[in-house]
């Protein structure tokens, strides 16, 4: 897994890109790697996982508690550029109705 992040001050907004698989071994360093994005700068959460290629019940719980945290202080998250098969996942457990959640084309 890789995590690639920048802050831009303009629109309060965390980019962070995700790379790789997001399973049980490595789920925890996410969440604590998001969760100190936020105590640095509160702010908005655009994820792009464009070359994400795997993510578990582990991972998604990750995400989960990331957006509880940013709607803590009224900010949004966005997931861009999800592979279809990987949107799936989050279509069969509704969360593409808690998530913004931006699809990449096949």
């Amino acid at each position: 897994m890789g995590v690639r992040e920048k802050f831009n001050p303009e629109t309060e907004t965390w980019y962070v890109s995700l790379d790789g698989e997001i399973d049980i071994y490595n789920a925890p360093e996410l969440k604590e790697k998001l969760h100190k994005l936020i105590e640095q700068h509160p702010g908005n959460f655009v994820l792009n996982c464009e070359n994400l290629s795997y993510i578990d019940s582990t991972g998604l719980g990750v995400l989960i508690s990331v957006l509880r945290r940013v709607k803590e202080y009224d900010g949004k998250m966005t997931i861009t550029d999800l592979k279809p098969y990987i949107r799936k996942i989050f279509v069969i457990t509704g969360l593409d109705k808690i998530f913004i959640v931006e699809v990449q084309e096949a």
